[in-house]
């Protein structure tokens, strides 16, 4: 029994999946925004009453968090000091030396402070040199009082990032002993161990904001392993991390900056193996939920990673899943601006308390799913008849938009689903359109609690078909982290050219990373059939800023041969991914080292269907407004749609975790992996 847990901002989602039997079961939760813990809780004992379980029948957590990106965002960090090289004290405050554009950007610049005060930073008597080299032996005399001075001043946590730490971490680690010895509750942090490469601002902001967000991880996966604890599940609890992988309890805690983007992980992950199974090389995920929405590419089946990452206005260099996110939601709020008399639509957002009107949670301000209540989108109960909605308030809530506009109720709601599509598409253009990628050789998978309502019309705005609503959509991050696999990077930074460093070191680096990255799948307890090493290298070509990360075939390890293959390989990426070449000297950044230990894929039955009459999967009929009019729109039951079932728009599809809303003049039909692929009616050959 594993349970994959999804904590979004307005329902906490919980997918469980019954290896022996094929069975899956789904459940939603208002989110707890005050303490995760407690939503988790709650979804936990629901989903255990449907699959008439115990907790303690559990054997496997896998939870995606934002707790890491909440912290950063809303300022509410643990108090950090730094210990840095003597002179180098204003590391974070020079940042990059980067002012928003154009001319004047950086007068209406609102810099946050960093994550590290300037108060609570200590220049340290010593210093490396880019080789590893000691140019100035360690002041241990002067270091101790340094430390003790900073460590009784009051911070929770300690940071310690020297110039070259990566080439030589003699002296981070000689700090360290000293901390350890005379301050034992203060958790340490050594960039030459959360982040060992060369360029000191990213190493030292990202291993800042490890020790920032420390102390509140530690505490929330102490407060969810009791309320588990308390449930009665005794099973092991493994955090996703921002590039789709999985770590344990212990390793999320004490490297927490790695979950800074675990939330959107799971349905990345999920639509790459939904592109793998139906041979759909080339999809976007599409992922609304009720705060915001996540965006995606998924190429040859594979998920785009990033070596770096944004968390607000602070840079985070560890590996990610490049996945863009605009504050557009089912909760979005729709209000009309005074001075303009123009429709705005977001970022603010209802959440879960109050929620949107027709929550009946409170929710005076309408948003985007009560215009889609009020369209007849959203049916009149959701999650399978538990929730009632309040049609009549989301109508009188857009009443009120459409006065102000002089439009009709129903005008004012099209309006709100334009502006938030508009938002949506602003998105997707971005990761798509211009990166030199045309939308229009994709599909689109729409999941999230709201995005099978929009899938539709965003398909629509882009031209990319077929649209991909998988069978559970609104739960598909939480299955995402189901079908995730255990994964570590291990790294060392050599700078060299590659023309004439000695292979023989490269393949010796190399061997250490490999042993390491064996060692740690040991410590996982993976099985040996299930575990995976790779191997690439960071290239660029003499005095670039960038690098490319190159993949290294394992026989080239295993032979120690020449490194000719590997340069041109990076002569070919380059060209693919900028479209030169130059014929100069191609330099080596770093070593890289993956270990991967793979999970049981989640294997679904699927009920077949003739392919014929669909009426007994209709539930009821009712009002529907589609391209400015009202249509008596049927409502079918996913369900009841079995391999082969076909339906045409506009039509509404109902499900427990979700609405799918099919336009007119278009189709839908049921593949034999229980999609749901939609395709334009006068485009019968698209296949």
């Amino acid at each position: 029994m594993r349970l994959g847990v999804d904590v979004g901002g307005t329902f906490t989602d919980l997918l469980l999946h019954d290896d022996k039997t094929g069975q899956s079961f789904r459940a939603k939760t208002p989110s707890t925004p005050e303490d995760q813990s407690k939503g988790v809780a709650a979804g936990v004992e629901l989903i255990c009453r449907k699959a008439n379980i115990a907790p303690a029948d559990i054997d496997l957590v896998l939870h995606g968090t934002t707790v890491a990106t909440n912290a950063v965002l809303e300022g509410k960090g643990a108090r950090v000091g730094l210990l840095v090289t003597e002179g180098f004290e204003y590391t974070l405050h020079l940042a990059k030396s980067w002012t928003p554009g154009p001319l004047f950007g950086w007068i209406i610049m609102d810099k946050p402070e960093p994550l590290a005060s300037l108060a609570d930073t200590r220049g340290i008597p010593e210093r490396m040199n880019a080789r590893g080299e000691v140019m100035r032996e360690l002041d241990l005399q002067a270091a101790t009082a340094l430390i003790d001075d900073l460590c009784n001043s009051g911070i929770e946590a300690l940071t310690i990032s020297l110039m070259h730490s990566y080439a030589n971490p003699a002296h981070e680690q000689a700090l360290a002993r000293i901390v350890a010895e005379r301050h034992p509750d203060i958790p340490v942090s050594l960039s030459s161990e959360i982040l060992p490469e060369f360029r000191e601002y990213d190493r030292t902001i990202t291993t800042v904001m490890n020790d920032y967000v420390r102390p509140i991880m530690k505490r929330y996966l102490s407060r969810i392993g009791d309320r588990l604890g308390d449930e009665g599940v005794n099973a092991k609890l493994h955090i996703v991390r921002s590039d789709g992988g999985l770590m344990s309890a212990s390793a999320a805690s004490d490297r927490p900056v790695h979950t800074v983007l675990s939330g959107p992980a799971g349905g990345v992950t999920s639509t790459a193996m939904i592109g793998r199974r139906t041979g759909l090389d080339k999809l976007l995920a599409f992922d609304m939920g009720g705060t915001s929405t996540d965006v995606s590419v998924i190429i040859g089946g594979e998920p785009v990673i990033s070596r770096s990452t944004e968390v607000g206005y602070f840079p985070a260099k560890v590996p990610t899943l490049d996945v863009k996110s605009v504050g557009a939601g089912g909760g979005s709020i729709a209000e009309v601006e005074e001075l303009t008399k123009s429709l705005r639509v977001g970022p603010r957002s209802a959440g879960s308390f109050p929620g949107p009107v027709a929550y009946k949670r409170g929710g005076t301000e309408p948003t985007v799913s009560d215009a889609n209540v009020v369209l007849g989108y959203l049916p009149p109960r959701l999650l399978g008849g538990e929730m009632e909605l309040d049609v009549d308030g989301a109508r009188e809530a857009l009443t009120k938009i459409g006065t102000k506009l002089g439009l009709s109720p129903e005008e004012a709601a099209k309006g709100v689903l334009d502006i938030a599509n508009e938002a949506m598409l602003g998105a997707l253009r971005n990761i798509t359109v211009q990166r030199g990628i045309d939308p229009r050789e994709f599909g689109i998978v729409g999941f999230g609690g709201a995005g099978p309502l929009h899938a539709n019309a965003m398909a629509q705005l882009l031209g990319c078909y077929p649209v991909v609503i998988p069978p559970n959509p609104g739960v598909l991050s939480a299955l995402g982290f189901l079908e995730a696999e255990f994964k570590n990077e291990f790294v060392h930074t050599r700078i060299a050219h590659l023309g004439t460093v000695d292979p023989a070191e490269i393949w010796s680096r190399f061997g250490e990373l490999v042993s390491k990255a064996e060692t740690w799948l040991e410590e996982q307890e993976i099985a040996e059939a299930d575990r995976k090493v790779a191997l690439a290298a960071d290239l660029r070509y003499e005095q670039q800023g960038f690098e490319v990360t190159v993949k290294i075939d394992r026989s080239l390890f295993e032979a120690a041969g020449s490194l000719d293959n590997i340069a041109a390989d990076f002569h070919d990426q380059h060209e693919q991914l900028y479209g030169v070449r130059f014929d100069v000297p191609v330099e080596l950044v770093a070593l890289r080292v993956e270990a991967m230990g793979a999970t049981p894929a989640v294997e679904e039955s699927v009920a077949a269907h003739d392919g014929g009459d669909t009426s007994d999967a209709v539930i009821e009929t009712l009002p529907g407004y589609f391209s400015g009019k009202w249509f008596d729109t049927p409502h079918y039951d996913r369900e009841k749609l079995g391999k082969g079932a076909r339906i045409e728009g506009p039509a509404i599809v109902r499900q427990y975790d979700t609405t799918t809303v099919l336009l007119d003049g278009h189709h839908a039909q049921v593949d034999d992996y229980g999609n749901l692929l939609i395709w334009p009616t006068n485009k019968e050959g698209a296949k």
